[in-house]
């Protein structure tokens, strides 16, 4: 354990020492309070408009969680997906532009010990931006009535989704010493991720349940409605490990060819 903490601590200060981490978080957080904002507005006007012949038609009742919490966590899934290419782009592309990756194969710290570090880092800066975004909704408590189930499992499968991300950028990241190119290979993959089920309508059954099970997009769906699913948190978790074994491949069959 102590030199996971040792890459744990290095690629911490690799992202505070730099204006990674600062850019990333001012940028996701500014777009989600804008994001936020809106819809907080947007759920006040319709209360306003909101009457009794509203209920007569059977309109329902304008509910804080349905329009601005659901909608809130939404957006910010699929805003993630842009941005965690470009905090997992450096983690292993870096290493092979400098060098440096010879010293880590060389050194009597292990793969999994490296890859466990840097992805420990990646995931603690994640959860530091999402710990500021989460703030958003302790405000919207003092003026609203929101109901905190549905918010702690949405912010599970955040967690659970953000980790997902992450492990698919470190892979990424592994399979080039361009971090440009890293951040697309990264960006193009969970896009395919979150997308696939689109071809499921255009399959046979086991093909299309194949599919949606693949999908990223399909398990957020229940537990950002406050319903967990164990299978959906067996799904992320796989994937998790899924990644983290196909870089942790990639970097051992750099260390055979040499």
């Amino acid at each position: 354990m102590r030199n996971v903490f040792a890459i744990f601590g290095k690629e911490m200060r690799s992202y505070f020492g730099s204006p990674i981490a600062y850019v990333v978080g001012a940028g996701f957080l500014a777009l989600m309070g804008y994001f936020f904002q809106n819809y907080v507005l947007s759920f006040n006007d319709y209360s306003r408009a909101y009457s009794f012949q509203h209920r007569e038609a059977g309109i329902p009742v304008p509910n804080v969680n349905s329009w601005v919490v659901t909608n809130f966590f939404g957006v910010q899934f699929f805003i993630w997906l842009i941005v965690t290419p470009m905090m997992t782009m450096r983690l292993y592309a870096e290493e092979k532009k400098t060098g440096t990756i010879e010293l880590l194969m060389t050194s009597p710290i292990s793969t999994w010990q490296t890859l466990l570090g840097k992805f420990a880092a990646c995931l603690t800066l994640y959860m530091l931006i999402e710990l500021l975004v989460f703030s958003l909704l302790g405000f919207l408590s003092f003026y609203a009535d929101v109901n905190w189930g549905p918010v702690f499992t949405a912010s599970l499968v955040v967690l659970l989704m953000g980790a997902t991300f992450i492990s698919v950028g470190i892979l990424a990241s592994s399979l080039t010493d361009n971090q440009i190119v890293a951040a697309v290979i990264s960006f193009f993959m969970l896009l395919m991720l979150w997308m696939i089920d689109w071809s499921a309508r255009f399959v046979t059954r086991t093909f299309s349940e194949i599919l949606r099970y693949l999908s990223i997009a399909d398990h957020m769906q229940d537990m950002t409605q406050g319903v967990i699913d164990t299978s959906d948190i067996v799904f992320y978790i796989t994937a998790i490990f899924f990644f983290l074994f196909l870089t942790y491949t990639v970097i051992e069959s750099r260390r055979w060819r040499q």
